[in-house]
Formats: C-alpha cells, sequence, structure tokens
C-alpha cells in the first residue's frame, strides 16, 4: 500500500500578501518528485492572512459573530485549496473535501481539502482525515521554523524546541480554539493527535528542501512532537 502524508499547508505560504506564484510553483514540482517514487498526499489548505483580512474587514464594518468570523476563515481555506487543486491538475481529485469526517476512496495521487464548518480549524481536518485514513503522522507547513517556549516576536531570550511530548506542547498552546487563532497547531486538534498518539512535525514550507528531506526520511529542521 502507498503510503500517504498528511499536510496541513498554512494560507500564509500561498496568500503572504499577494499570491506566491513561485512558491505554487516549487511546491507542485516537490510533491510531483516524491509522487513518481509512488507516494501519495492529502493537503488541507489553510486560510493564513486571507482568513483574518476578511475577518478584520467585517469587524469594522459591524460586529460579526464568531460564527460569521469562522465561515470568513472557512470561505478563504476553500478558495485557497481550489487553487492548490487547480495548480495539480488531474494529479488532483477532482473535488475539494470540506468534510473530513466524509470517507474518502480518491484514486489520484494527490487530495486536496479545507475548512468544515464554524468551531474546527484544518488543523482539525488534517487529524481527522489522517485518522479516517489510517496514517499517523501529520506535517504542518507554516512561516515558523520550530515551536518555541515562547512568543519568539516578543520574547528575545524564547528558546526553539526540536521535540516535544504532546503534554508539554499543550502547556505551551492552551486546550481552546477560537477564530483566527494564530497558534502554531491548532489546541483541539492537538488533543485528538495526542489521544490518537500522532506525530505531528512543525517546519517552515518556505524550507522545501528541508521539507524534501523529511519525506524521504532524513534529518529536517522543525519541531516534532509527539508521545
Amino acid at each position: 500500500m502507498k503510503k500517504i502524508f498528511i499536510i496541513s499547508l498554512g494560507g500564509s505560504l500561498i496568500v503572504p500578501g499577494e499570491i506566491d506564484r513561485q512558491f505554487l510553483k516549487d511546491f507542485k514540482k516537490l510533491i510531483e518528485r516524491q509522487i513518481k517514487k509512488g507516494r501519495r498526499f492529502v493537503l488541507i489548505v489553510g486560510g493564513g492572512k486571507l482568513a483574518r483580512r476578511y475577518q478584520a474587514a467585517a469587524q469594522q464594518v459591524c460586529k460579526a459573530s464568531s460564527a460569521e468570523n469562522d465561515w470568513l476563515g472557512i470561505q478563504s481555506t476553500r478558495l485557497n485549496a481550489f487553487l492548490v487543486k487547480t495548480v495539480f491538475q488531474k494529479k488532483a481529485h477532482f473535488e475539494v473535501n470540506i468534510n473530513p469526517q466524509q470517507p474518502e476512496n480518491f484514486k489520484e495521487p494527490i487530495l486536496v481539502a479545507a475548512g468544515w464548518k464554524p468551531g474546527f480549524s484544518t488543523d482539525y481536518d488534517a487529524v481527522v482525515l489522517a485518522k479516517n485514513l489510517g496514517a499517523k503522522e501529520v506535517i504542518n507547513l507554516s512561516n515558523v521554523d520550530y515551536v518555541y517556549d515562547k512568543d519568539p516576536n516578543k520574547f528575545k531570550d524564547a528558546k526553539k524546541i526540536e521535540k516535544i511530548s504532546w503534554r508539554e506542547f499543550r502547556k505551551i498552546i492552551g486546550f481552546k480554539w477560537q477564530p483566527g487563532l494564530n497558534a502554531i497547531f491548532d489546541p483541539v486538534a492537538s488533543g485528538i493527535a495526542q489521544k490518537n498518539d500522532f506525530t505531528v512535525a512543525i517546519m517552515n514550507g518556505r524550507n522545501l528542501k528541508n521539507l524534501e528531506n523529511y519525506l524521504n526520511g532524513g534529518n529536517f529542521e522543525g519541531t516534532l512532537i509527539g508521545s
């Protein structure tokens, strides 16, 4: 059976400001090289800054509810996901998955997924899809290199963490999810990953050579979260 890699692809990699066409080109080449080795991928795409822009705009004009903010984020993930699906053409399943609890029997080497419903992040979608597809690891790609013991943007003495247990990780990020939360990995998804003894690799998605090293079973720069 071909190995399936579950990748939570941060929206900030796709739309850091404008759409990053070069990133999409380079990411496409990497995944296609891996497909030639017989590997398959589930790519769960986030909303990133696009989602937060919509949420911020809504708050400036009206008092958007928590559910409305969540839906703005969800629709942003779906737009980003459809772009990713389009980039891979026929190598990707013809539909974007928008319900991680729905069984997927896709034949193509790639399944692209997006946000589901209010109260659930794309990290949550990633761990649920991993569980349903029999995978035990999730790769989380964002614009950060490591998990730190505290916010490195606020504290100069923040220390990077290369390996950490779920128990210790959850002490850092907390236990509750809220729309637009900018946590390195969703607290609710972390709880599911811990319960199912999953491993999550956190790494900077802009370093695609590093990602390729991980996919090939080599050393990588990032944080490994697990029991």
